[in-house]
C-alpha cells in the first residue's frame, strides 16, 4: 500500500547526519538542529547527565529534572495527571516527554521557553518544582565540587567563579538532545519498506490517522520523516470550561500584573485558571486563549495521561474527546476560542481500535517494555 499525504507519496527513506559527536538518527527522525553557540561534545553530554540527576539542585535535595523525567518511563513520570516537585507540591501540567524535544520549536506546553536552555532552567527555581529562590545554590556546588570542576574546566574552560548558570543550562540541554527516539514498528513499515512490521488493524489506523481522523494535520508526517507534531498551539477545549464564564475579565487581569513583573513560569504552574490561559499568558494574543502546543505522539502509548493537564487517562479517552469533536460528550457544548480543525470525526468502533493500534506502534523498541 503506498499512502499519500497532501498529494505526495511516501517513501521510504533513511538519514545520517553528524552534529558535533557521530550519531545516526533512528530511523524517521531528521538531523538533530543544534545551536551554533552550543556544540555537543561527548563530555558535555557527559555533564548535562550528570546535572540532569542531581538532587541537591533543589531545597529538600530529593527533586532533580529526573524526578519528572525518568528514563524508565519514557521521560515523564506516568502515570501522574500532574507533577509532584519539592515537599508533594503539585503544578497544573503534566509532564511532556524530554524525547524528541530537541525538534521542538518552543519549549513547555505554552511554549514560554524558546529552546532547551531556556527550558532548563525554569524548574530550578519554581516554587512548586525545585523551589530555589535564585541560583546561587546550584554555582556553590558545581564551583566546589571536585567532579564538578574538572568536568566545567574540560567542557567550557572555565572554573570556580567564571562558572555561571548559562554553562549549567547549555550542558543540561546537550544532554536532553541525546534523547531521541525512533525505530518504531511505524518507522520501519513506512520509512524502513517492511510491511510486516505492522499489523493489519495498525495500517488501518494509519489511514485513519491521515484521512477522516485528520490527525496528520497536527501530527506532522512528511515524505522523509515523522515528528507528529506541527510545533503550533491548539485551543481542543480540554478543561477550558474552568475559565471559560469570565476568562476576558482574568485575562485582562493576568496581563495588567505581567506588565507590573508577575513571573508567567511561576504563574501558570501555580494557579489552575492562569495555566488554562494556556499560549495566551505568553503572547497577550486572545487569538492564542486556551491554546496549548501539539504534543509528539511517539511513544505515546507509554506516557499517559494525556493532554496538557493530564485529565485524559487512556487513548480510548483521547480518540473519543476528538471523535466527538474536542468533548467530552457529544451534547457538551463548545467554547468560542476552540480551534476551528476540531470538529466531530464520527468515527466508527472500528476505526477507532484501528487508530489505537495504530498508536500503539509508535513505540520505539527501547520503550516497548
Amino acid at each position: 500500500m503506498k499512502l499519500k499525504l497532501f498529494g505526495v507519496s511516501l517513501l521510504a527513506v533513511t538519514t545520517l547526519a553528524t552534529f558535533g559527536i557521530a550519531q545516526a538518527e533512528p530511523l524517521g527522525l531528521p538531523p538533530v538542529p543544534i545551536p551554533a553557540d552550543n556544540p555537543q561534545t561527548p563530555e558535555k553530554i557527559k555533564l548535562g547527565d550528570k546535572l540532569f540527576h542531581d538532587e541537591r539542585f533543589s531545597t529538600t535535595g530529593e527533586v532533580s529534572c529526573a524526578t519528572c523525567h525518568e528514563r524508565e518511563k519514557a521521560f515523564t513520570d506516568t502515570p501522574l495527571s500532574v507533577s509532584v516537585g519539592i515537599n508533594n507540591l503539585t503544578g497544573t501540567r503534566n509532564a511532556p516527554t524530554v524525547i524528541n524535544s530537541a525538534y521542538l520549536h518552543s519549549q513547555f506546553w505554552d511554549g514560554r521557553e524558546p529552546d532547551l536552555e531556556g527550558q532548563s532552567g525554569q524548574p530550578f527555581i519554581n516554587p512548586v518544582e525545585m523551589g530555589l529562590e535564585n541560583y546561587q545554590p546550584i554555582l556553590d556546588i558545581v564551583r566546589t565540587d571536585p567532579e564538578y570542576q574538572q568536568q566545567f574546566k574540560t567542557v567550557f574552560g572555565k572554573s570556580g567563579e567564571e562558572i555561571s548558570i548559562e554553562e549549567v543550562k547549555k550542558a543540561i540541554a546537550s544532554f536532553e538532545r541525546t534523547i531521541i527516539s525512533g525505530d518504531s514498528p511505524f518507522d520501519r513499515y513506512l520509512y524502513g519498506g517492511d510491511k510486516s512490521a505492522m499489523d493489519e488493524s495498525a495500517i488501518r489506523g494509519l489511514e485513519v490517522f491521515v484521512g477522516q481522523g485528520r490527525c496528520v494535520s497536527c501530527h506532522t508526517i512528511s515524505q522523509t520523516h515523522a515528528l507528529f507534531t506541527d510545533n503550533r498551539f491548539h485551543n481542543l477545549g480540554v478543561s477550558f470550561d474552568l475559565i471559560d464564564k469570565d476568562v476576558k475579565a482574568m485575562a485582562d487581569e493576568f496581563s495588567r500584573a505581567k506588565k507590573k513583573g508577575l513571573n508567567v513560569d511561576i504563574a501558570v504552574l501555580g494557579n489552575k485558571n492562569i495555566s488554562e490561559l494556556g499560549r495566551f499568558a505568553v503572547t497577550d494574543n486572545y487569538q492564542d486563549m486556551g491554546s496549548f502546543r501539539t504534543p509528539t505522539l511517539r511513544n505515546v502509548a507509554v506516557t499517559s495521561p494525556y493532554m496538557h493537564d493530564g485529565s485524559q487517562d487512556s487513548l480510548d479517552e483521547v480518540i473519543e474527546f476528538y471523535s466527538n469533536g474536542g468533548r467530552i460528550n457529544e451534547d457538551d457544548p463548545i467554547n468560542p476560542f476552540q480551534s476551528g480543525g476540531i470538529r466531530p470525526l464520527n468515527l466508527s468502533d472500528q476505526q477507532k481500535d484501528d487508530l489505537l493500534a495504530f498508536m500503539q506502534a509508535l513505540t520505539s523498541p527501547e520503550y516497548q517494555e
